[in-house]
């Protein structure tokens, strides 16, 4: 476990990097399950986690902010248990957290709006937008939740998400009603993605996954390894010509280099789906200067870090010969960034 969370802190300390936006990176986290825990049960675990993790923490030190497991109503207890416990008030000391008490207008939506964003980028480079397209999106997460509606804003269509016990297929698309049903089902009800296909009469596969299905646009927002290499095969078969991860690190090493060898159009999560952490900083430095930004500011705000994260992978796969390889684009452009830090700070710094 503790490698793991190494290499998960090594990739993300290189998608924040990749941001543009002066922060560090690091992982944690906890082997409690909050799936099936009442809210009593929730935030008194989130307290006694916090009773430790306060003296490592403040927004000069390490500013966590939510993941796997971790949502608005965990964020809430352990800021809730931090004010608590230091008498500090007003600070940034984690991100996420409800607009009522300090949180950033989108901060819910970046992850899955940013990584749509990137998406549109890499298609643009083929002359292509999201208009009109057929999308594959697992998982009904946050991530998946917001990468839907952004989709829909932009005219694309949705036909898939899953959860851990199964997928549902909408051949004709998700509608924004449908997608109200889902978002009150998954963040109210806490249900399963099978109600959604008994409510609405659509097809269901118990266990199964998106990428069976014909589609333009994969976007895998659901956990780590997630797209193996013969699915990988499938919907390049199928005629895929974008994915953009959602989560990190969805796609197995042998499904990125179907998508590579087969000159699709890939983005890495340290890329695609840093609109989450870069909304995060955006969190910190309206706390800091006490003062909010509405909705369009911040959209546009994190419209512009995707391009330009995109621009920043594009243009280093140019200048090392494998244009539109976004995988050497943005581990090159990221760790630069960090190796010239480090160097310009002293290398013990």
């Amino acid at each position: 476990v503790l490698g793991m969370m190494k290499f998960l802190g090594f990739e993300q300390t290189f998608k924040n990097s990749l941001t543009g936006l002066p922060m560090g990176g690091g992982k944690g986290g906890s082997d409690f399950d909050p799936k099936g825990k009442t809210d009593a049960e929730v935030e008194s675990f989130c307290t006694s986690f916090m009773m430790e993790m306060y003296r490592h923490i403040g927004q000069f030190v390490d500013v966590p902010a939510g993941d796997i497991g971790v949502g608005a109503r965990e964020i809430g207890y352990l800021y809730g248990a931090f004010r608590k416990i230091t008498n500090v008030h007003g600070t940034c000391v984690l991100t996420g957290k409800g607009q009522r008490y300090g949180g950033s207008l989108v901060r819910p939506q970046a992850t899955g709006y940013g990584n749509v964003y990137f998406c549109e980028q890499m298609l643009k480079t083929k002359g292509e937008e999201m208009k009109g397209k057929v999308v594959a999106v697992s998982g009904s997460g946050n991530v998946a939740q917001y990468a839907v509606e952004k989709c829909l804003q932009l005219g694309a269509k949705v036909v898939t998400m899953s959860d851990s016990s199964g997928c549902i297929y909408i051949p004709d698309g998700i509608t924004k009603d449908q997608w109200d049903w889902i978002m009150e089902l998954k963040n109210v009800r806490r249900g399963r993605i099978k109600e959604f296909a008994d409510e609405f009469n659509v097809e269901y596969t118990e266990g199964g996954r998106p990428w069976v299905y014909k589609v333009d646009i994969a976007l895998p927002c659901a956990t780590q390894n997630e797209l193996n290499g013969d699915e990988a095969k499938t919907l390049v078969d199928n005629g895929v010509i974008a994915v953009g991860e959602g989560a990190n690190m969805p796609t197995t090493l042998e499904g990125i280099n179907v998508f590579l060898e087969n000159k699709i159009l890939y983005s890495p999560g340290k890329a695609s789906n840093a609109g989450g952490v870069a909304t995060s900083g955006l969190e910190m430095a309206q706390n800091s200067q006490r003062y909010f930004w509405s909705a369009e500011e911040v959209d546009q705000k994190l419209h512009q870090i995707m391009v330009n994260i995109h621009t920043a992978a594009y243009e280093t796969s140019k200048i090392f010969g494998q244009q539109g390889n976004y995988v050497l684009g943005a581990n090159i452009a990221g760790f630069l960034k960090v190796a010239d830090a480090m160097v310009a700070q002293g290398l013990y710094s």
